[in-house]
Parts: structure tokens; sequence; C-alpha cells
């Protein structure tokens, strides 16, 4: 069945310069089924500054957006619940924007989500823990070429599905908050298309690039012997907890002592007048 192209109007999103009408989405018909239109939206090089939520295709009664690329604009921030209305959405280009942050819920209930390109964002240079919370179907992840010298492992370790991570091209920095990920890249190896090889990082003593396949779980043994912030703290926590007891237990005992001498003191006076 032929249909024609869907042509519509995101609010608040403008091109440069802004004199210019409001962008307009030419989207092509993916297939037609149950009565509902899946789009293929393609908005890339149009020099978008803000991505607005997806009104006027959740607002439509016979469309579902299922690919979005706005790869090669001008988005410095993506506001969580954007993608709210987007459940469907399968493939989602970010790449070569100017990102310089992925906060929790960014990507919303993109549960359909398969595809994420984040790559090429020159100043992305911070991922949250649950940037990507909830993307439980997502099987490839590009993050390569961004402004990353770290990385939580956690916002990987959730994605239940991912078979495939592009992380080269960061400036990674070999300290001790980058062993977990250290440790996790070595066990998912074969989720990097390119490769252990292909990734490098800074030593933090002399700045010098080293590839990650020439270190090894001793290049962060010193990291086992650190304190972290965590361990300080349980030190601290105990050792008030032991003060505190050491001294409840000290007025214990001094009082059991004071009312032992006073009971002692009142039966030797009882005994001294009996005799009498």
């Amino acid at each position: 069945r032929s249909i024609a192209p869907f042509r519509g109007v995101l609010p608040e999103c403008h091109r440069v310069p802004p004199e210019q009408s409001p962008l307009e989405m030419q989207t092509c018909v993916d297939s037609y089924k149950h009565g509902l239109v899946k789009l293929r939206v393609r908005c890339s090089a149009d020099k978008v500054r803000t991505l607005c939520r997806l009104i006027a295709f959740g607002q439509h009664p016979s469309c579902d957006l299922v690919y979005l690329d706005l790869r090669n604009n001008s988005l410095s921030q993506i506001e969580p619940g954007t993608l709210s209305t987007s459940s469907r959405l399968v493939f989602l280009d970010l790449g070569s924007n100017n990102l310089t942050e992925i906060s929790k819920g960014t990507f919303g209930e993109s549960r359909s989500l398969i595809k994420l390109r984040l790559g090429s964002n020159p100043y992305l240079s911070r991922v949250s823990k649950d940037a990507f919370q909830g993307l439980t179907s997502l099987r490839e992840l590009e993050l390569e070429r961004n402004a990353l010298s770290g990385l939580q492992v956690g916002a990987l370790s959730q994605l239940p599905s991912l078979r495939l991570v592009r992380l080269e091209g960061n400036p990674w920095v070999c300290n001790c908050n980058f062993a977990n990920l250290f440790t996790w890249l070595m066990e998912n190896r074969h989720k990097l298309p390119n490769g252990v090889e292909s990734l490098e990082c800074s030593l933090p003593m002399d700045g010098r690039t080293v590839a990650l396949s020439q270190l090894s779980q001793e290049s962060f043994r010193k990291c086992q012997e650190t304190l972290t912030l965590t361990d300080l703290l349980i030190i601290i926590f105990s050792g008030i907890s032991v003060s505190v007891a050491a001294i409840m237990a000290s007025f214990f005992l001094a009082s059991t002592v004071h009312c032992f001498q006073r009971w002692s003191k009142g039966s030797k006076g009882d005994d001294e007048e009996s005799e009498e």
C-alpha cells in the first residue's frame, strides 16, 4: 500500500540562522502495519540547536517514530523526558553534535531502542551511571571520539542486550577510577569491534599515552591498597562507634562500682547498729 510521506513540524526547534522558518522534517514511511505508520526521520546537517519533545509525532494518530537521525547538528543538551513519547524508537543517532553530558533519564522509556550513536561529540565529558537505565534492548552503543576521561562501569553493566560498544578516541586516564572499567573491558573485549588494541589511555604519573593492551590487572594493583572515601567513612564511623561504646561501658562500670560502694557502706552501718 502506497502512503504519501508525512511532513511534520517540531515546535521550538529552529534552523540557523534563526530568521529561517521552523524546522520541517521530511519523513519516509518504513512500513504500514495495523494502521500504524512507522516513521523514518532524517534531520542530519540541519544545524538543529534544540531537541524538543516529539509532540508532533506523538500526537499524530497514525504515526510512530522508529528511526531518528539527528547527526551533524548543534545539539548541546537533551533534557530528560525529551524522548518520552517515543517508546517504539529503534534507532537514534546523535553523533557529531555539541553534547556535553548524558544525564539520568535522557532516553526515558525507550525500551525498544536497539542502536544508539553518541560518537564525535567533542565536548561530551560526562556520562551518568544511570544514563542508559531502562534500555534493555540496546545492542549497539557508540561513544567513540568524545571527551571522556572516565566512565562508571555501571553505565555499561546495566545493558543486558549489549553486543557492541565503541569507546576508542577518548582521552582516557588510567588512574584508580579507571580500574573497574579496565576490568570490564578485559572481560568484554569481544564487544569491542576494533579490540582492546584500539583503546589508549594516559598515565597519571607522566601523561604518557599507552595502549590498553599493554596493561594488566597488575597495573592497577596499587589502587587496591588505596582507601576509598567509603572505606575512610567506615573507619571513621567504626572509630566513633567504638569510642561511644567505650564511654558508655566506662560510665556503666563507674555507676556499678559507686552503687556497690554505697551498698557496702550501708550494710556495714547496719551491722554496727546490730552489735550495739
